[in-house]
């Protein structure tokens, strides 16, 4: 939903600078496709690809992740990625504080890895961020709180290792930006060769479904990361520390 006053706002701000007001630009623009036929056949290529040829996508995404320091797991089910993160929990101390605390997107995939089971062994909490049922400020609350935040994502980009999130309710990108390590969990499946083909599916999208764009959409290239100071990298400095990419290719 569009906010007047932050409408207004702006428009008053680009006539001081002497910017034309103009109308907000169609999602369709973000997304031209000068070639439909071309477009077609990156998404055929997409979903007839053999298993053999998502075996050979995962061998490059892994080849990718690695000067990125993403973490790649390659686990064969719900219950083995679910594991995944136990061990990721167990192995990995809160950057500050003494309390090990979970944030989870409400996300189908994440549901079926039933991390609130999976942990309580463990007697760490895992939030889910259900929109329906917590108010906005719990979920910034308890995401701050959090040290591991586990995410799923639309698509990921095998030749730059790249996730595609795309937040809608219950999945904001604090999950995957505030936590100190980022844990994503997808299927094999959701894996494509390159922007190419990433941005012809979401094309798909935009003319089947109806969907369009969401508020936010975040691609995600390994932990964070600077070099600013003594061309010297960190790693976490304006966000998580850590990346782990669980992919299921069972």
């Amino acid at each position: 939903m569009t906010d007047p006053k932050r409408t207004a706002f702006l428009k008053r701000v680009r006539s001081a600078l002497g910017d034309p007001v103009r109308d907000a630009a169609s999602v369709r623009t973000a997304f031209a496709d000068p070639d439909p036929e071309t477009t077609a056949g990156l998404r055929k290529t997409v979903s007839d690809r053999s298993p053999e040829e998502r075996a050979v996508l995962l061998d490059r995404l892994a080849e990718a992740a690695g000067p990125l320091n993403i973490q790649l797991r390659r686990v064969h089910d719900e219950t083995a990625a679910a594991g995944a993160i136990v061990e990721i929990v167990q192995s990995r101390p809160p950057e500050w504080g003494g309390e090990k605390r979970v944030a989870a997107w409400d996300h189908p995939l994440i549901a079926s890895l039933n991390l609130e089971g999976a942990l309580a062994g463990l007697g760490v909490p895992v939030f889910l961020t259900r929109p329906r049922e917590v108010d906005r400020e719990a979920v910034r609350k308890a995401v701050n709180a959090a040290y591991i935040g586990v995410t799923s994502a639309e698509w990921c980009v095998a030749s730059t290792a790249t996730l595609a999130c795309r937040n809608h309710p219950g999945m904001p990108r604090s999950v995957s930006l505030v936590p100190s390590i980022h844990v994503a969990v997808i299927r094999a499946g959701q894996v494509v060769a390159d922007f190419h083909e990433l941005y012809a599916l979401l094309n798909a999208e935009l003319d089947e479904e109806g969907r369009g764009l969401t508020d936010a959409m975040t691609f995600i290239t390994g932990p964070s990361k600077t070099a600013d100071i003594e061309a010297t990298l960190v790693h976490g400095a304006h966000g998580p520390r850590e990346l782990h990419l669980v992919v299921i290719d069972g």
